[in-house]
């Protein structure tokens, strides 16, 4: 392969690598939730903030070495009403992200971007509560309303927009809710970026979590996600890629409901990654009850 060829296939790496952190083709950023991670808070107005941290170790295929981190802030601001759908409570959501990127290419150089990426909203969100079990159902769109460049691999923006489908439930083995298995999936389908031309594949996104109350409204827990582009892109140069990868790691809980807080750390490793990146992710979320 030709320098010149290396350095075009490495920017191509970097941007999917990059661009909202996610690996494949999407949005949505795995690993943000966990333990009880498709359980829906009753009525009621909250504040979720997601501090996330993403380093590279590694990106599978790239002929030259990169270096990268993502730190983001993403807003998500819900609303739960009193208001009844098929036995569910209906709400509605929007999701406002900062980002701030830094990559280094060797022989290339270095790209650098802070600003505010893909605004999501959501209209739909219903949440079910059984005696031993929540569910969730949620549809919602992103918006390209970051900037995006297809020459800089750091841009905050997607270029295109999405809707996604969200389904989910969590089960409680015992009848004191100390315990509980959560999984939430979430289904991206892609529109046309107007820059490339090109229309990503469907991505498909899993994640998992087994928690336990160890007392005072504390939880500990084994979490986990996995994620995968589902279809091939399409349009002029698009290639047969369709990258995949899955994570496992540990999650904690500290409620301080005097002050109507929750505040939820996370680390996730990754195990395995193909035709893309792989690294480590943190993330720290604050929830704010009104």
């Amino acid at each position: 392969m030709k320098k010149a060829s290396k350095i075009a296939y490495a920017v191509s790496c970097a941007a999917l690598a990059m661009s909202g952190i996610a690996h494949a083709e999407g949005h949505y950023v795995p690993g943000v939730e966990g333990i009880q991670a498709a359980s829906v808070p009753p009525p009621g107005k909250y504040y979720l903030g997601y501090v996330v941290n993403y380093n590279i170790n590694k990106i599978d295929g790239a002929p030259v070495k990169i270096d990268g981190t993502v730190t983001a802030l993403a807003n998500r601001f819900v609303w739960i009403t009193d208001q009844k759908i098929l036995g569910a409570d209906y709400g509605v959501e929007a999701i406002v992200p900062l980002q701030s990127t830094s990559l280094t290419i060797s022989g290339v150089g270095g790209f650098t971007t802070h600003d505010v990426g893909d605004i999501f909203l959501g209209p739909v969100v219903l949440g079910w509560h059984g005696s031993n079990w929540d569910g969730v159902f949620a549809l919602g769109r992103w918006f390209d309303t970051g900037d995006f460049s297809a020459a800089d691999p750091s841009s905050v923006g997607k270029g295109f927009q999405s809707t996604m489908w969200t389904l989910g439930g969590t089960f409680y083995p015992d009848s004191a809710k100390t315990w509980s298995i959560s999984a939430l999936a979430r289904y991206e389908q892609n529109g046309k970026q107007d820059q490339t031309r090109i229309t990503p594949g469907d991505g498909f996104s899993l994640e998992w979590g087994i928690g336990k109350q160890i007392g005072g409204g504390k939880q500990l827990g084994l979490v986990g996600y996995y994620q995968k582009q589902m279809t091939k892109d399409s349009g002029p140069g698009a290639t047969d890629v369709k990258p995949s990868k899955n994570a496992v790691g540990l999650q904690f809980d500290y409620p301080m409901m005097e002050h109507g807080v929750i505040l939820k750390f996370a680390g996730y490793h990754e195990l395995s990654s193909d035709n893309g990146p792989k690294g480590n992710l943190f993330r720290m979320t604050l929830v704010k009850v009104f």
